[in-house]
Protein backbone atom coordinates (compact mmCIF):
# COMPACT_ATOMS: atom_id res chain seq x y z
CA UNK A 1 0.00 0.00 0.00
CA UNK A 2 1.55 3.40 -0.76
CA UNK A 3 1.32 6.27 -0.36
CA UNK A 4 0.19 7.11 3.03
CA UNK A 5 -2.11 9.52 1.56
CA UNK A 6 -5.99 8.74 1.23
CA UNK A 7 -5.34 10.15 -2.08
CA UNK A 8 -4.26 12.67 -5.07
CA UNK A 9 -1.89 12.27 -8.27
CA UNK A 10 0.19 8.84 -7.15
CA UNK A 11 0.36 7.03 -10.82
CA UNK A 12 1.39 3.83 -9.62
CA UNK A 13 0.62 3.20 -6.40
CA UNK A 14 -1.96 1.96 -4.20
CA UNK A 15 -4.58 4.00 -1.31
CA UNK A 16 -6.00 2.70 1.67
CA UNK A 17 -8.98 4.18 0.23
CA UNK A 18 -8.33 1.86 -3.38
CA UNK A 19 -8.07 -1.35 -1.20
CA UNK A 20 -10.96 -1.14 0.65
CA UNK A 21 -12.71 -0.43 -2.20
CA UNK A 22 -11.80 -3.89 -3.24
CA UNK A 23 -12.37 -5.27 -0.57
CA UNK A 24 -9.44 -6.06 0.98
CA UNK A 25 -8.77 -7.34 4.45
CA UNK A 26 -5.37 -6.91 4.56
CA UNK A 27 -2.47 -5.57 3.84
CA UNK A 28 1.46 -5.90 3.90
CA UNK A 29 3.41 -2.93 4.93
CA UNK A 30 7.23 -2.01 5.32
CA UNK A 31 8.39 -5.16 3.53
CA UNK A 32 12.12 -5.19 3.48
CA UNK A 33 11.59 -5.02 -0.66
CA UNK A 34 9.63 -1.59 -0.26
CA UNK A 35 12.18 -0.05 2.41
CA UNK A 36 15.46 -1.45 0.24
CA UNK A 37 14.51 -0.51 -3.30
CA UNK A 38 11.72 2.29 -2.31
CA UNK A 39 13.39 4.07 0.36
CA UNK A 40 10.24 3.59 2.73
CA UNK A 41 11.14 4.53 6.30
CA UNK A 42 10.11 3.67 9.74
CA UNK A 43 7.64 6.99 9.64
CA UNK A 44 5.99 6.24 5.95
CA UNK A 45 5.53 2.39 7.54
CA UNK A 46 3.58 4.01 10.28
CA UNK A 47 1.66 6.57 8.36
CA UNK A 48 0.30 3.62 5.96
CA UNK A 49 -0.14 1.77 9.18
CA UNK A 50 -2.22 4.36 10.22
CA UNK A 51 -3.81 4.72 6.87
CA UNK A 52 -4.83 1.33 6.66
CA UNK A 53 -6.08 1.24 10.17
CA UNK A 54 -8.25 4.30 9.26
CA UNK A 55 -9.78 2.53 5.89
CA UNK A 56 -10.89 -0.59 8.64
CA UNK A 57 -8.32 -2.84 6.69
CA UNK A 58 -5.44 -4.71 9.34
CA UNK A 59 -2.02 -4.00 8.71
CA UNK A 60 0.80 -6.99 8.79
CA UNK A 61 3.49 -4.67 9.82
CA UNK A 62 7.20 -6.05 8.63
CA UNK A 63 9.98 -6.16 11.23
CA UNK A 64 13.09 -7.54 10.46
CA UNK A 65 17.05 -7.09 10.09
CA UNK A 66 19.36 -7.06 6.96
CA UNK A 67 22.58 -9.35 7.43
CA UNK A 68 24.61 -6.75 8.02
CA UNK A 69 23.01 -5.36 10.76
CA UNK A 70 22.69 -9.26 12.19
CA UNK A 71 26.14 -9.57 12.58
CA UNK A 72 27.02 -6.44 13.74
CA UNK A 73 24.75 -7.22 16.57
CA UNK A 74 21.87 -4.73 16.17
CA UNK A 75 18.63 -6.99 15.36
CA UNK A 76 17.47 -6.12 18.88
CA UNK A 77 18.16 -2.12 18.10
CA UNK A 78 16.78 -2.42 14.55
CA UNK A 79 13.38 -4.58 15.07
CA UNK A 80 12.74 -2.27 17.98
CA UNK A 81 13.41 1.05 16.07
CA UNK A 82 10.72 -0.42 13.24
CA UNK A 83 8.42 -1.36 15.71
CA UNK A 84 8.81 1.84 17.87
CA UNK A 85 7.69 3.90 14.82
CA UNK A 86 4.60 1.74 14.54
CA UNK A 87 3.92 2.09 18.34
CA UNK A 88 4.61 5.80 18.27
CA UNK A 89 1.96 6.64 15.42
CA UNK A 90 -0.47 3.96 16.44
CA UNK A 91 -0.50 4.15 19.82
CA UNK A 92 -3.72 4.46 20.31
CA UNK A 93 -5.11 1.55 18.01
CA UNK A 94 -2.18 -0.65 18.24
CA UNK A 95 -4.18 -4.12 19.38
CA UNK A 96 -5.27 -4.20 16.24
CA UNK A 97 -2.25 -4.72 14.17
CA UNK A 98 0.17 -7.96 12.84
CA UNK A 99 3.05 -7.93 12.98
CA UNK A 100 5.45 -10.26 11.11
CA UNK A 101 8.96 -10.76 11.57
CA UNK A 102 10.61 -10.72 8.43
CA UNK A 103 14.59 -11.28 8.48
CA UNK A 104 15.58 -10.25 6.11
CA UNK A 105 18.64 -12.22 5.72
CA UNK A 106 16.15 -15.27 5.95
CA UNK A 107 13.75 -14.59 2.45
CA UNK A 108 14.28 -16.24 -0.38
CA UNK A 109 17.31 -17.63 -0.08
CA UNK A 110 16.38 -20.76 2.01
CA UNK A 111 18.32 -19.44 5.13
CA UNK A 112 15.99 -19.68 7.70
CA UNK A 113 16.27 -18.31 11.91
CA UNK A 114 16.54 -21.62 14.32
CA UNK A 115 13.66 -21.51 16.61
CA UNK A 116 15.63 -20.45 19.04
CA UNK A 117 16.40 -17.35 17.24
CA UNK A 118 12.89 -16.71 16.26
CA UNK A 119 11.97 -17.04 19.28
CA UNK A 120 13.99 -14.64 20.84
CA UNK A 121 13.31 -12.01 18.38
CA UNK A 122 9.47 -12.53 19.09
CA UNK A 123 9.45 -12.27 22.72
CA UNK A 124 11.83 -9.58 22.26
CA UNK A 125 9.05 -7.40 20.07
CA UNK A 126 5.91 -8.91 22.52
CA UNK A 127 7.62 -6.98 25.74
CA UNK A 128 8.00 -4.34 23.65
CA UNK A 129 4.39 -4.62 22.33
CA UNK A 130 3.19 -5.35 26.37
CA UNK A 131 5.09 -1.93 27.55
CA UNK A 132 2.83 -0.08 24.75
CA UNK A 133 -0.68 -1.33 25.68
CA UNK A 134 -2.93 -3.62 27.92
CA UNK A 135 -4.35 -4.63 24.60
CA UNK A 136 -0.82 -6.89 23.64
CA UNK A 137 -2.45 -10.19 24.24
CA UNK A 138 -3.97 -9.56 20.64
CA UNK A 139 -1.41 -8.61 18.56
CA UNK A 140 -0.49 -12.04 16.42
CA UNK A 141 3.52 -11.48 15.53
CA UNK A 142 4.14 -14.07 12.85
CA UNK A 143 6.89 -15.56 11.34
CA UNK A 144 8.11 -14.62 7.66
CA UNK A 145 12.17 -16.00 7.17
CA UNK A 146 11.28 -18.67 4.96
CA UNK A 147 8.95 -21.06 6.86
CA UNK A 148 8.24 -24.12 4.86
CA UNK A 149 6.99 -27.60 5.76
CA UNK A 150 10.52 -28.60 6.57
CA UNK A 151 10.59 -26.21 9.36
CA UNK A 152 7.26 -24.56 10.25
CA UNK A 153 6.35 -27.12 12.63
CA UNK A 154 9.38 -26.44 15.26
CA UNK A 155 8.82 -22.48 14.35
CA UNK A 156 5.27 -22.72 15.41
CA UNK A 157 6.26 -24.52 18.59
CA UNK A 158 7.64 -21.34 20.06
CA UNK A 159 5.53 -19.87 22.20
CA UNK A 160 5.46 -15.89 20.61
CA UNK A 161 5.64 -17.47 17.26
CA UNK A 162 1.51 -17.12 16.61
CA UNK A 163 1.51 -17.98 12.97
CA UNK A 164 3.95 -17.91 9.26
Amino acid sequence: MSPAQASGAYTGEVSAAMLKELGCRYVIVGHSERRQYHGETDTLVADKAKAALASGITPIVCIGETLAEREAGRTEEVVKRQLAAVIHTNGHCISEIVVAYEPVWAIGNGKTASPEEAQAVHALLRAQLKAATDQSARVKILYGGSMNAANAATLLAQPDIDGG
